[in-house]
């Protein structure tokens, strides 16, 4: 008999739920810690954390957090035995982010005949195209194919390699993707082999893997990650882009943009677009 699952659930405030995020974040022991954070309730201002612990250290740690701000109501509940990934996935609806149109196998009769059209399998991955951070990469990226084209694009932190398939389909020659768990990189491969790309994706942490190194200097950087993680690659991320280069990270809430704003200002890099979606931000910066 395996041990239960659990929910850890935060309503209050924004204000609050967003300070309890970026606590999560910041705690060095709940590193891996999986959350969402949405708008739970429009007209009464109620934002809403999940959180989804692996182990009673994880478990304690988010109630500890989270009771720290006495305006969030936190509950725990006993997760039922079923398998809930396959139960998300199959009601996903479809999404659209510019020329973008992301969709799983459960909606293949319903593709658009005028968009780039990525079929996107997410398994145990992050980066469907619903979560407010990978639209906006995508949003992002959209907007600047109206004047550029990438021939290089690297993908930081890929999850399913949607960002780096998706500059696949538009004509990048080289897409390099990496992420630390080798379960995304599966997946990543699969999801590259069924749109029928030429992305490559590695297991790696940070930008020294010998393919990541090969590919560069890189007109495009996709980071999709986490803010504290963001400022920590902000040298390695300005050193893998030629000069003038662009980069699109997102994964920040928008309480954290002024953090990792001031990391790339520091190295040399400009603001060109922020978007905002919900309680995220993305940035476009450029190398200077």
């Amino acid at each position: 008999m395996t041990d239960p699952a659990y929910q850890i659930i935060a309503r209050g405030p924004r204000a609050d739920a967003e300070a309890a995020a970026v606590a999560i974040d910041s705690d060095p022991m709940l590193e891996g810690a999986t959350y969402s954070i949405l708008e739970e309730d429009e007209d009464k201002g109620i934002w809403r954390i999940d959180a989804f612990p692996t182990s009673t250290e994880e478990t304690e740690g988010l109630k500890a957090v989270l009771t720290g701000f006495p305006t969030l109501k936190v509950t725990q509940e006993v997760l039922a035995d079923a398998d809930w990934l396959a139960m998300a996935l199959s009601g996903l609806p479809p999404v659209r982010a510019g020329r973008f149109f992301i969709y799983g196998v459960h909606d293949r009769g319903r593709v658009p005949a005028n968009t780039v059209n990525l079929r996107i399998e997410a398994g145990a991955a992050f980066g469907t195209g619903h979560h407010g951070t990978t639209v906006g990469c995508l949003l992002a990226y959209d907007r600047l194919l109206k004047a550029h084209r990438f021939a290089r694009v690297l993908d930081v932190g890929c999850g399913t390699g949607v960002l780096a398939i998706a500059a696949a389909r538009t004509a990048s020659r080289a897409c390099v993707g990496t992420d630390i768990d080798p379960v995304s990189v599966r997946i990543a491969r699969e999801n590259a082999a069924v749109n029928q790309t030429r992305a490559r994706f590695v297991h790696a942490s940070g930008l020294g893997h010998a393919r990541v190194r090969a590919s560069a200097p890189y007109d495009l950087v996709f980071a999709n990650i986490l803010a504290r993680p963001l400022v920590h690659l902000s040298h390695d991320i300005h050193g893998a882009l030629k000069p003038g280069g662009l980069a699109i990270l997102s994964g920040l809430l928008r309480t954290q943009e002024r953090m990792v704003r001031a990391a790339y200002l520091s190295k040399g890099f400009h603001v060109v677009r922020r978007i905002h979606r919900d309680a995220w931000a993305t940035l476009v910066l450029r190398r200077g």
